[in-house]
């Protein structure tokens, strides 16, 4: 499963994938990308190997000359990707919010894998894969939308996208329209 958040608005995308290798999460990268509406400044990832290399080989000549294609849509894209501490992933690579963070792999992220599981795995029994896809889609739609936050000030994370970009449209290069939920979506 791989999770992103935006640190300011709290919008989740989570997806479910048969293995977390390099392309999977070049995959989620992209799917990202599609759903955000405003740009991206900051990637924040665990060391895993599909973000990054092992934290022996990233200082070798052939790292400095073969980029990771995670850092390559990143460097595309004009993102800084960081990585938390090796084994720490709780910790906060930055104290202050940025606009346009997303996988946040501090506190935000684990807590949010522990909602997830809350509604899912831990409550349900699902026969396969597709079932729990099908689930966990649902939950993310019914949090981005309906779950109103006390660090949004009661908003849900799709209303406070909303709000911002009613408030500050410079920062956002399409409108957040396709965020909406309804009927043919």
């Amino acid at each position: 499963m791989f999770v992103a958040i935006d640190r300011t608005s709290k919008f989740a995308i989570v997806r479910l994938y048969e293995q977390a290798d390099r392309p999977t999460a070049v995959t989620f990268l992209e799917t990202v990308l599609e759903a955000v509406p405003y740009k991206i400044n900051i990637i924040l990832t665990d060391n895993g190997i599909q973000f990054a290399d092992q934290p022996r080989n990233r200082n070798g000549w052939t790292a400095r000359l073969r980029v990771h294609r995670f850092d390559m849509i990143c460097n595309a894209n004009k993102i800084e990707h960081r990585l938390t501490k090796p084994n720490h992933p709780w910790s906060h690579e930055d104290k202050k919010t940025v606009r346009g963070t997303v996988f946040p792999n501090g506190g935000q992220v684990e807590r949010m894998n522990r909602t997830i599981k809350e509604a899912t795995v831990k409550r349900y029994y699902y026969d396969d894969h597709d079932h729990l896809r099908r689930h966990l889609d649902l939950f993310v739609d019914t949090y981005n939308h309906a779950r109103r936050l006390k660090t949004l000030k009661g908003l849900t994370p799709t209303q406070f996208i909303w709000k911002e970009w009613q408030a500050k449209p410079e920062l956002f290069y399409e409108e957040p329209c396709h965020l909406t939920s309804g009927l043919y979506n």
